[in-house]
């Protein structure tokens, strides 16, 4: 008797200290994710609650965040649920160039010819579209193509507003030291095109960028008129290199003959990463070069790309 009395203390103990292993009823799922939801609000350092991954992320999302189990397992951590929220928000965070592509489809014709004077009309819209860039700026978490297509609709829009500035002109030349002002505050630094170009994009070791920025004039690639976005950048830069190259008025191509626009001898080494230049520009190029072939440089026309 005393030994069956015993047991049942013990029994009455152990269920008190550790839990029934019955099933877990729906109400005491739903408490428990509430119970969850305000753990992730108070561990998280930043302002990444459940309820957010609610709103961007589909349901079947939410519910593996929130999954829950029987009481002989534990629920979900709330350390995963909470790296699970930061990739999502992170995802969203790569800018939205819209604003631009809008103005690009207004401004620029399929040549590449740019309406200055509507921009100038529509000067608000393009200092609005600056301004977010500001608000804006890359972090570590983008990726390569997020940070490619900011930088480079930055120079162009930066490009776009100095000249609109200076409007009527006949060339960026008649601008003093064009690339060299720090005219545009980016998140809390001042920039100069010389800064973004060179200590940017350059750097980013994508040469096909010299046929994606411009510098407003007559010899620059052409400005695209839609803006550059990370998933489609790779056919964006390959397209414009092609096009580029295979305009005669910039470049002249022959099997034993190039006449090249000189974008290739100031920024030559940028393109003989891997490979000589003909290598590079075989690449792109619809006429095969010869790599004894004869090499000359086209002047440069600096007069407004209008």
């Amino acid at each position: 008797m005393f030994n069956n009395i015993l047991l049942f203390s013990v029994l009455i103990l152990f269920n008190s200290c550790f839990g029934s292993t019955k099933t877990v009823s729906h109400s005491n799922v739903e408490t428990k994710k509430n119970e969850i939801i305000k753990t992730e609000t108070i561990v998280s350092s930043e302002p990444k609650t459940i309820e957010l991954a609610e709103e961007i992320i589909p349901t079947a999302e939410t519910s593996e965040i929130l999954e829950y189990r029987n009481e002989e397992q534990d629920p979900v951590s709330t350390e995963i649920a909470e790296e699970k929220t930061e990739k999502l928000v992170d995802t969203i965070k790569a800018f939205n160039h819209t604003l631009w592509n809008d103005l690009l489809q207004k401004y620029i014709s399929a040549n590449g010819n740019v309406d200055y004077k509507g921009f100038k009309s529509d000067h608000s819209t393009l200092k609005n579209y600056i301004a977010t860039l500001s608000e804006n700026t890359p972090t570590k978490t983008w990726t390569k193509e997020d940070k490619l297509a900011y930088w480079m609709n930055a120079y162009n829009a930066l490009t776009v507003d100095l000249i609109v500035r200076h409007y009527p002109l006949k060339s960026i030349k008649d601008i003093d030291k064009p690339w060299g002002q720090r005219l545009w505050k980016l998140g809390n630094k001042w920039y100069n095109l010389e800064e973004i170009e060179h200590q940017i994009l350059r750097k980013m070791n994508e040469p096909r960028i010299h046929f994606g920025i411009v510098c407003a004039s007559v010899s620059c690639p052409k400005l695209q008129n839609k803006a550059f976005t990370s998933s489609n950048l790779e056919t964006q830069l390959t397209n414009a290199t092609k096009g580029f190259l295979a305009d005669p008025a910039r470049n002249n191509l022959s099997q034993n003959s190039i006449k090249i626009s000189k974008i290739f001898k100031w920024f030559s080494s940028d393109f003989k990463e891997n490979g000589s230049l003909v290598d590079f520009i075989n690449k792109y190029s619809e006429i095969v070069i010869s790599q004894n072939a004869s090499k000359s440089y086209k002047d440069y026309d600096w007069n407004l790309n209008e």
